[in-house]
């Protein structure tokens, strides 16, 4: 497996004041999935990709990527958050070139690239423009083309649809699904939203709360081309909907 989370436990604070964000998370994921954590507040789905992203360590087990062990951020993996990350003092150019600056190329070779993945979220245009100049959803394709000018392996996404109105969210849902697929990435993707989580993932983690586990793994077979208002897609999302009022003592596997 490209990704091998092996029974991950997350602890915070003292043991008198303890909180057990996670325990004994299993999770394999293959190269080129797109993997959704789903779950409500509180489940433990942003501290798990933290973890995966190198951004907290483990209390127990550990996380491999491509057989090594992660212990901090890799340039090879990227994260795009909910707030976007733009410098407001940049252009649209100018923050796309921003991970580009740690790579020895040269002033064209950067500029170069940077336009190919503006160009790519279809904001050429735009492209001299500042971040206030943008709307929530071009501010957001804005970060999908810095993480992408980079050529990351994998793709840490947390929920950044989730301010953005439902048709710019769903315009960016089939932009990430397109751009995942063509570029053969590795994402993992943080949603609450199960309709979301349908539409764009290989296969959901749906988890539960107090403390964080994995509850069950859903396989969406339903191909790469899914619409919204098929049987499929409404059985599929009426499924999980009822997964998530089920009771289980282990993880259980489905295929949908």
């Amino acid at each position: 497996m490209y990704i091998n989370v092996d029974d991950v436990s997350m602890e915070y604070g003292k043991k008198e004041t303890s909180f057990l964000a996670l325990e004994n998370v299993s999770l394999s994921i293959e190269k080129g999935e797109f993997i959704c954590l789903l779950g409500p507040s509180g489940c433990g789905k942003t501290t798990l990709l933290n973890a995966i992203a190198g951004f907290e360590k483990v209390t127990k087990g550990s996380i491999q990527i491509n057989g090594k062990e992660v212990t901090k951020p890799n340039m090879k993996y990227v994260t795009i958050f909910q707030n976007y990350g733009l410098l407001p003092w940049r252009t649209i150019e100018k923050n796309v070139e921003l991970g580009l600056e740690t790579l020895k190329l040269s002033k064209e070779e950067k500029k170069k690239i940077a336009d190919q993945y503006i160009d790519m979220v279809g904001l050429s245009k735009f492209k001299e423009s500042y971040p206030h100049e943008l709307s929530g959803g071009m501010k957001q394709r804005v970060a999908i083309a810095r993480a992408l000018a980079v050529n990351p392996e994998v793709i840490f996404m947390d929920e950044p649809f989730g301010a953005l109105d439902a048709i710019t969210r769903m315009s960016l849902q089939d932009d990430v699904r397109r751009l995942s697929r063509d570029g053969k990435k590795t994402v993992i993707f943080v949603t609450h939203d199960i309709e979301e989580a349908v539409y764009l993932a290989d296969r959901i983690v749906v988890m539960s709360p107090n403390p964080g586990k994995i509850k069950s793994i859903v396989n969406i077979r339903m191909g790469k081309q899914r619409d919204r208002t098929s049987d499929d897609f409404l059985v599929a999302r009426d499924k999980i909907f009822e997964i998530f009022h089920m009771k289980s003592e282990k993880t259980i596997e489905y295929y949908i």
